[in-house]
């Protein structure tokens, strides 16, 4: 049941076109959120968080061959005069991501020039504490915006919402978490990230706390959406950016 569950439902895991999207969101202010990228192959597949002017953090779920990544974006349909696009050089794996339970689904991707830091091309902050429950946090996107059927956004979209007590999530997800993810979203559902989303930020107090991974459907009431908890993961992504 659980490989089943993973095979319907976490279909980002295998086709990034099937990755997460917010629901139940608002678009956001333009260019609000300076750090967020697109990561692109000739359609815009998931998202990332700018976090120095030469890398970029996503989920591992979301490696392709080639990427480019799309900085500066509000509506990704027009040019605004503000990107930057910039092809990966690099992209680099967490050397113990899973596919199959999603453990480690963290990528850092290394720009093949640093980004042209402004106004609407910002870094991010890494944590330096891990999120605690009831933190209000945003995350941001691209993804789909509705639960039954699609719908994509060309602007960015954004929604608010709380870190998940870990007993709670577990119990949401019994057997299916580990000690690198972490849940956020509504246990009544109506609003979470989705299909499309996927790599992108969840953001709680100026840190970078989450990477969006996965869930159980979208929005859907006793399943939030889970993330790759960020903070476990400060030395790796010091060691590879220094390394590289």
């Amino acid at each position: 049941m659980k490989a089943l569950i993973f095979l319907t439902l976490l279909g980002a895991a295998f086709a990034a076109a099937e990755d997460e999207k917010v629901v139940g969101g608002y678009e956001c202010p333009g260019h609000s959120v300076p750090y967020q990228v697109s990561l692109n192959a000739g359609y815009h597949f998931c998202g990332g968080s700018l976090i120095s002017s030469q890398w970029v953090l996503s989920a591992a779920h979301c490696h392709m061959s080639r990427i480019q990544v799309r900085l500066g974006e509000h509506n990704i349909a027009v040019n605004e005069g503000t990107e930057q696009w910039i092809d990966a050089s690099r992209m680099i794996m967490h050397p113990y991501y899973n596919s199959y339970n999603l453990d480690n689904d963290i990528m850092l991707i290394k720009l093949s020039y640093p980004a042209t830091l402004n106004s609407y091309v910002q870094t991010i902050s890494l944590p330096y504490r891990c999120p605690v429950a009831d933190e209000n946090c945003m995350v941001s996107g691209w993804g789909n915006t509705i639960t039954n059927g699609n719908n994509y956004p060309d602007r960015l979209q954004c929604l608010w919402q709380p870190i998940i007590d870990d007993r709670i999530c577990m119990n949401a997800y019994p057997g299916m978490l580990t000690a690198n993810m972490v849940c956020s979203g509504f246990m009544q559902g109506g609003a979470s990230s989705c299909q499309g989303d996927s790599g992108g930020p969840l953001v709680c107090n100026g840190q970078l706390q989450g990477v969006v991974s996965w869930g159980y459907q979208c929005a859907m009431p006793g399943h939030p959406s889970v993330y790759a908890r960020v903070c476990q993961y400060n030395n790796w992504i010091s060691s590879v950016m220094s390394s590289n």
